[in-house]
């Protein structure tokens, strides 16, 4: 049993960092949110303190540490996009590896030996065998696949030299909102696919661009696995309580387990809004694997996991309630 339920979360501010900074306060811990808020929200920030400070400095980072004490670390902060990290990959090294890296050392430092690391179905490719398992060979295709695969070298390598336990959750698509509605997603610029297609069925964008309808799927578009952010917070609550018990490091698959195209994701959209969307297509874009779906098969035996929300259609009306709301 821990004494110290505090856990830092870094990122806290942002779609799945704020999620799971309430389904940790639920679950009785204490969250610490940390994030510089160059994307999160700071009105995102509602269980838990807040900590405004970059996690590449380790000096803020080294006196968090000490301040709070925590049990552990559930790691989010870095830069997201798959098509902005090829034309900036200078930010996505910067901030994910370099910033991971600093936050790491100044973990060493402290004493803090548990993490939860955000990392991505990306790391994979274009797998060989779909659905893909964790043994699948990590070869990223593009800057932001990379940059996540180096921070799992680097957790390994931490494991290996410093004793460091981590877990590393390979995501594939989050989505969806709290059932409240009080958070959900929201960047600036939007750039992925349901909230832009409500953006386009309220008129707020000049239609939905579709990048590429001559994929080898059964209907020509990406087939994606969509897996609910309160299903995403609640496998981190266990994995950090898996760490807690004793468990070996690790990665794991986190998604649904099943496949949905981006076809079918303007479908739902549209019978869920009662909107009849424009769909524009454009040349695939670079670095864009046809298929990623997940075998999940390992995180169900090792930490008892399974989704909870498992109709595409029920994931889209959450995240439409939250975009309403807003």
């Amino acid at each position: 049993m821990l004494e110290n339920k505090t856990i830092i979360v870094t990122g806290g501010a942002g779609y799945i960092g704020s999620h799971t900074a309430k389904a940790l306060h639920e679950a009785g811990y204490i969250p610490v949110v940390v994030d510089n808020l160059s994307k999160g929200h700071r009105n995102a920030v509602k269980w838990g303190v807040f900590e405004q400070g970059d996690i590449g400095d380790m000096s803020f980072m080294r006196g968090v540490f000490d301040k709070y004490k925590p049990a552990g670390v559930v790691h989010f902060a870095a830069s997201i996009e798959v098509g902005e990290s090829n034309v900036k990959p200078a930010e996505y090294y910067l901030n994910n590896v370099a910033g991971t890296l600093a936050l790491l050392t100044a973990m060493r430092d402290s004493g803090v030996q548990r993490i939860v690391f955000s990392s991505t179905c990306a790391v994979y490719g274009e797998p060989e065998t779909v659905p893909i398992s964790e043994d699948e060979k990590r070869r990223p295709i593009n800057t932001y696949g990379k940059t996540k695969y180096m921070v799992e070298m680097m957790l390994e390598d931490f494991s290996r030299a410093y004793g460091l336990h981590y877990v590393a959750l390979r995501y594939f698509n989050a989505c969806g909102a709290d059932p409240s509605g009080e958070i959900g997603e929201r960047h600036d610029p939007e750039t992925h696919i349901i909230p832009r297609a409500f953006m386009a069925a309220e008129g707020k964008i000049d239609g939905l661009t579709l990048f590429g309808d001559d994929y080898p799927t059964h209907d020509g578009t990406c087939v994606r696995d969509y897996i609910h952010v309160n299903d995403l917070a609640r496998a981190h609550i266990k994995s950090f309580e898996y760490l807690v018990q004793g468990g070996a490091s690790m990665a794991f698959n986190l998604g649904a387990g099943k496949g949905t195209s981006v076809k079918e994701i303007i479908a739902a959209v549209e019978a869920i809004t009662q909107k009849k969307l424009s769909v524009k297509i454009f040349p695939r874009r670079e670095g864009d694997p046809a298929e990623l779906v997940s075998n999940v098969t390992l995180i169900e035996r090792k930490l008892g996991f399974i989704t909870e929300w498992n109709s595409i259609e029920d994931i889209i009306a959450s995240a439409w309630n939250f975009h309403r709301k807003r």
